[in-house]
């Protein structure tokens, strides 16, 4: 068991260091606190980190749970949609609700899963776009920080791909560190992790804004891909239910407390799931349990996490997210363009979302679909089946 293990311990460890930024920067721009964004992330690695260790235990299968990457990255290109972060933490609810009745109601699932891949995939690449080029302005704006950051992801990636981006993280902390004069707690008691709940708004702006779109890129780019790439290891039997149900849960859980959104592993699945976790598919679910142990355990990190990019130049932390990020923006880019006839719909999502417009009070990811689907019923192109 030793072999599962340690994989899970790794896979854990990379997940959590590669894109913890990401959700912090996220809810700080829906408006928490650090205090609060600490909050959401403790929230999140003991729901998830729970939720993984019963399901895997139960049906005996590496059914790993993360916080909604793309998700996180959709709530820092909607910097400014929420009036104040109780009216997020409503629309994280409503998300949670809704990947909950996917769960009870496989008809949502599906229509979700209807959405034309190349537009989802768009819609996550414009997501993503202005993140991926924070690097490029942060090597300009800020270079003796960004740049030593940037070579050290370079250089890692092509050596040891899974370690680029926690070793860019650790010289970006040793940057934020020197940034403030060797003194990034100035608060002791703020680096104590803390649960700290909030009062729901339903803003209907808010839920239409952010909500929505949390929960589409959440089932199109993390849930749906995820039960894909579990099959693709051999796990033709997962429980679809229970997975979906237990994110949606977990998800309602975490949301009071600030966190955004739980969804079954799809971008380091491969870690708990593949053959490098162990040769037999049935001793697997072994790094699920010791991957779950680690996420509650930096869980209790999170407000030192949170003192560390309260301290920080925010184009560091912007070049770590965006680097970060580089893969999912690599897969929402492949899938919108692959299909020839869907390249025009695909591009029109892609620009509208990537624009960051707001009209009415909503944010430019719902518009970006909603041009793509109209553009795609116009011109009534026929999907590849």
């Amino acid at each position: 068991m030793i072999q599962p293990l340690i994989a899970g311990v790794v896979g854990a460890a990379i997940a959590f260091a590669s894109t913890f930024a990401i959700v912090l920067a996220g809810l700080t721009a829906m408006g928490a606190t650090p205090a609060e964004a600490a909050s959401g992330l403790l929230a999140l690695c003991l729901v998830q980190g729970i939720l993984a260790a019963v399901l895997s235990w139960r049906y005996r299968q590496p059914l790993s749970f993360a916080w909604s990457t793309p998700g996180a990255a959709l709530l820092v290109a909607a910097h400014g949609s929420a009036a104040t972060f109780q009216a997020a933490v409503g629309a994280f609810l409503v998300c949670g609700v809704l990947l909950l009745v996917t769960g009870l109601w496989p008809a949502l699932g599906r229509l979700v899963g209807r959405i034309p891949s190349p537009l989802a995939g768009a819609m996550l690449a414009g997501i993503l776009f202005p993140l991926c080029i924070a690097p490029v302005s942060a090597a300009v704006s800020l270079p003796a920080f960004a740049l030593p950051v940037i070579v050290v992801w370079l250089v890692l990636y092509r050596l040891a791909p899974r370690w680029a981006v926690p070793a860019a993280l650790v010289v970006a902390v040793i940057g934020m560190v020197i940034a403030s004069s060797g003194a990034p707690f100035d608060d002791a008691d703020a680096v104590l992790p803390a649960l700290l709940p909030q009062v729901p708004v339903f803003d209907p702006l808010v839920i239409v804004s952010v909500a929505l779109p949390l929960y589409i890129v959440t089932m199109a780019s993390q849930n749906i891909p995820g039960f894909a790439i579990l099959k693709t290891f051999g796990y033709t039997d997962v429980p679809t239910r229970p997975v979906l149900v237990g994110a949606g849960a977990a998800s309602l859980l975490a949301a009071p407390f600030g966190g955004h959104a739980v969804n079954l592993v799809a971008l380091s699945a491969g870690m708990t799931a593949g053959p490098d976790a162990h040769p037999d598919r049935s001793k697997r679910w072994v790094s699920s349990l010791s991957s779950a142990a680690v996420y509650i355990v930096l869980g209790l990190f999170a407000g030192a996490a949170a003192a560390f990019i309260r301290n920080a130049p925010p184009e560091l932390i912007a070049t770590v997210a965006g680097l970060a990020l580089i893969g999912a923006f690599l897969t929402g880019v492949t899938a919108a363009f692959e299909e020839a006839p869907l390249r025009v719909p695909a591009a029109i999502t892609f620009l509208v979302v990537a624009s960051g417009v707001v009209i009415a009070g909503i944010g430019s990811a719902f518009w970006g679909l909603g041009a793509g689907l109209l553009v795609w019923g116009w011109l009534g192109v026929t999907r590849r089946s």
